[in-house]
């Protein structure tokens, strides 16, 4: 429940502090004294978009504080823990605007965003303006109203997410479909790629090992000449015959000498072993290097092939593999594809009747719900002295979608025999009012906040109408603890727990909006004035004596 208001240069208001009580708050007042403005404050502290003109002139900034009593139980208490702000039993809330357009925020002196604000706002206040009409005729919302009405948040989960698995189903199954026929027109040009491919069988590093031994060949005389003559520098002619020949003068010597020259026959010996494995390696190279030309043909053809093959499918050699494994794959999917199709052909039929069976059930108690809710707006429209009006909403079957297969319209027939027509086809102010107010309460019977306001939900009635409509409004403050209501009716302002007079004070260089709350004598001069307009009479203070006297009466 709202306790507090307090507003520092907003508008036409630059101090202000109110006290609010449980029941039903009335704002009163002359056209353009600021009345609104108190709802625009309300607003822009629950998070509401707030522009730098809202700030008055000649202030930096301009300030909304709001103070709530708030239950333990209340869903606002849960929200608060959720962002570690600690729980309490009053909570206030803080923003201010400065004149550069600039905001902050802050909730129990955390700072917060507007969007955390909007949150709780939520779960704090419902407002219903005097344009909030067009919500409630805009038969798109209705379906929503029901749905809330009927409380089916749990049975829409469960339809939204069969709905999904159908449309993820369906697109699955359609781009299967597609690729497969996709494929299946390549199909010839995938077996010719792929044969020729295979017929080639590379392997990864195969080109490398081709352009090397070509190489190799085309410089194969130039390379044997050079290590023949190499060959035979080491050979015995060369370097062995004159390291045989060291090594036995030196084995004769050391028989004479004893073993001072053992070492250097060591190394001796060594070398000449390690000259063995040279001339080893050379007679080898020299038999590698031993080809005709046909073998060098048949290396270029070789390598042309594999280099020809992988411009056409600009891919590098090495990737010809990894070619074919795909291009095996698609033919795969080609062959199996009609199994996968048919597959989630029987997946699709699955999900479609899962997802009818629960939106024939969701259908069910919207059926259920929408009879209820007729019910209890006729019921309403009783003492809103709409007793011939019939109301009835009307289930429509649409295609599927996340919120089943029906739409809801509410509609209202003013006189027996009439036909049912949409709200917006009301012609009377007064009327399309009173069926509002009757369907607001109604669907906010079982409301999350704990403060709802009405901004001229009385306009065009007047007489016991208004009355009607004031004790209606009663009614809703005491089964949900608190109303706000801004009215031009004198009627609906009689029946206040707590009256409030908003006023306008103008002179040459500025004006300035004031809220007083009013009782006793300034109360029944207010709803005097409210009776007669700008001359109030002795009888007009008389009629506002009764209205008050008789504001309690059954």
């Amino acid at each position: 429940m709202l306790c507090e208001l307090e507003i520092k240069d907003i508008l036409l208001i630059e101090n202000l502090s109110l006290d609010f009580s449980s029941g039903l708050n009335a704002f009163t007042g002359e056209t353009g004294t600021g009345k609104s403005i108190l709802l625009d404050c309300l607003g822009f502290v629950l998070g509401a978009r707030g522009q730098a003109s809202i700030v008055r002139d000649g202030a930096a900034r301009g300030e909304v504080t709001a103070i709530f009593s708030i239950k333990k139980d209340s869903q606002v208490q849960q929200i608060l823990e959720e962002a570690d702000i600690p729980k309490s039993e009053e909570l206030i809330l803080r923003r201010v605007n400065f004149s550069d357009g600039r905001k902050s925020a802050w909730v129990n002196e955390k700072r917060v965003s507007s969007d955390f604000l909007r949150l709780l706002g939520d779960n704090l206040i419902e407002f219903h303006g005097q344009h909030d009409e067009r919500g409630l005729l805009d038969s798109k919302g209705h379906l929503q109203l029901l749905d809330q009405f009927a409380k089916l948040e749990p049975l829409l989960t469960l339809v939204k997410q069969a709905f999904l698995d159908l449309k993820e189903n369906q697109k699955a199954l359609e781009t299967l479909i597609q690729r497969n026929q996709e494929i299946s027109e390549e199909e010839d040009l995938i077996k010719h790629n792929l044969k020729e491919i295979s017929d080639l069988g590379t392997y990864p590093g195969e080109e490398a090992e081709l352009d090397t031994k070509r190489r190799l060949m085309q410089n194969a005389q130039t390379i044997r000449d050079n290590i023949v003559q190499a060959g035979g520098l080491i050979g015995r002619e060369g370097a062995e015959g004159q390291l045989n020949d060291s090594i036995r003068w030196l084995e004769k010597a050391t028989a004479q000498a004893g073993n001072v020259l053992d070492d250097t026959l060591s190394s001796l010996r060594r070398a000449h072993l390690e000259l063995l494995e040279a001339q080893s390696g050379i007679e080898n190279t020299l038999s590698d290097l031993s080809f005709n030309s046909e073998e060098l043909e048949i290396v270029e053809d070789r390598l042309f092939l594999i280099r020809g093959l992988s411009r056409k499918h600009k891919v590098l050699s090495d990737q010809l593999p990894e070619l074919e494994q795909s291009l095996l794959d698609k033919l795969s999917l080609i062959e199996t594809g009609s199994d996968n199709i048919e597959r989630l052909k029987q997946s699709y039929d699955e999900k479609l009747s899962e997802f009818n069976k629960m939106a024939e059930n969701l259908s069910l108690e919207r059926q259920k719900a929408a009879s209820i809710l007729d019910k209890m707006i006729e019921k309403e429209f009783r003492p809103l002295k709409m007793e011939r009006a019939r109301f009835k909403t009307e289930l429509q079957q649409t295609s599927p979608s996340e919120l089943g297969k029906d739409n809801a319209v509410f509609t209202i027939s003013t006189n027996p025999g009439s036909k049912f027509d949409p709200l917006m086809k009301i012609a009377s102010g007064g009327e399309l009012s009173r069926f509002l107010l009757a369907l607001k309460v109604c669907l906010t019977s079982d409301q999350k906040a704990g403060s709802i306001v009405f901004d001229e939900i009385d306009r065009g009635v007047g007489g016991a109408t208004a009355d009607a409509v004031g004790r209606r409004l009663l009614k809703l403050a005491e089964s949900n603890a608190q109303v706000l209501a801004v009215t031009h009716s004198p009627q609906v302002a009689a029946l206040a727990d707590t009256h409030f007079m908003v006023s306008k004070e103008t002179n040459n260089e500025s004006a300035l909006s004031h809220v007083n709350e009013v009782s006793g004598k300034n109360r029944v001069e207010e709803i005097a004035r409210m009776i007669s307009g700008d001359r109030v009479t002795d009888e007009a203070r008389e009629a506002s004596r009764v209205l008050i006297a008789g504001a309690r009466r059954a």
